[in-house]
């Protein structure tokens, strides 16, 4: 008998301590008819009028809050738990053809006010750990659907990823008294050289650490831990500083710039997190024009990222890129 074909489960990596989310039924999602998009307005579960960001539940979800029992028995080495947790779509506009880059400022701020609705109401709940919102972008990515779209995944866990930033902003926290996030928007803005732009309530800069050549993160300049503590203003900076970035990605590449685009927030599991900063971070497959950045066996098996030009060069690129 094979096992787990239709399972739905999470399964403990006891080498990368990390729980891995097993899904036989995604694999087989089936192929939409040519010329058909479901996210446009009329079709089975969009309103044909009456909306501008619409939230709703993902059909073939890596999650679910009543999930199945695991297909297999779990022991001291081997764990496995249900995979309880939340997975949904948001849709930016009723419009197919567009980007988020192509929206007004105004619709980008109404998606941050569902991305902001959705993790407050998300977070609540007693078994969700960490709200993780996102935007995969592009065929080169692996999306199918072109009409603009993002996605959140409420986990029953805090992210690896997430788990070393919170670490190692505790570890700076407790030995200086200081935001370690706070402490590098100062340094990137004094020495400006990986600026990219910045507005009143926001900045975004590749990183003096970049790992991706275009790898850029904005921050809030005023420490926030997460979407809700954003002010009107700031929501509207943020809205405005997000279509730039988008813009300068679009002309740089005279293309509908492809992106993996990551909101970095606090955990929602009841636990105070003073030393943690929101910010977004955007991962482009591209290095130049035409020209693939690969994960290959170096950064993938080692962990270890090569960056085979320098921050400022690309930061540079990308500030002198026009925005409109």
């Amino acid at each position: 008998m094979l096992v787990g074909v239709t399972c739905l489960e999470l399964r403990w990596d006891p080498i990368m301590s990390q729980w891995i989310i097993v899904s036989g039924k995604r694999g087989k999602r089936p192929l939409l008819p040519e010329g058909y998009c479901p996210f446009c307005p009329g079709s089975e579960e969009i309103p044909e009028k009456g909306w501008t960001v619409l939230s709703l539940p993902n059909k073939f979800p890596a999650l679910q809050p009543e999930p199945p029992s695991p297909s297999v028995k779990s022991d001291r080495l081997y764990r496995c738990r249900p995979a309880r947790g939340v997975c949904e779509i948001i849709i930016y506009t009723p419009k197919h053809d567009a980007t988020l880059a192509d929206l007004s400022v105004k619709n980008i701020k109404a998606v941050i006010d569902l991305w902001t609705q959705r993790f407050t109401e998300l977070g609540s709940r007693d078994y969700v750990k960490y709200v993780f919102i996102f935007e995969n972008k592009g065929r080169i990515i692996g999306v199918t659907l072109d009409h603009p779209h993002g996605q959140l995944y409420a986990f029953p866990f805090i992210p690896p990823i997430i788990k070393r930033e919170l670490a190692s902003s505790r570890r700076y926290w407790r030995r200086t008294g200081n935001c370690l996030f706070c402490r590098i928007i100062e340094k990137e803005r004094k020495d400006a050289t990986r600026i990219v732009c910045e507005n009143e309530d926001f900045v975004c800069f590749l990183p003096f650490f970049a790992h991706w050549p275009y790898g850029v993160q904005i921050y809030p300049k005023r420490h926030v831990e997460a979407l809700p503590e954003l002010d009107e203003k700031e929501k509207i900076m943020f809205a405005s500083i997000l279509k730039r970035v988008l813009r300068k990605f679009d002309n740089l590449f005279k293309m509908r710039f492809p992106y993996m685009m990551v909101l970095h927030q606090r955990p929602t599991d009841g636990k105070k997190y003073p030393y943690y900063h929101f910010h977004v971070e955007f991962y482009p497959p591209y290095r130049e024009k035409n020209k693939v950045k690969y994960f290959a066996s170096v950064e993938t098996g080692s962990g270890t990222v090569t960056f085979d030009y320098t921050p400022e060069m690309k930061a540079k690129e990308l500030r002198e890129s026009p925005e409109t």
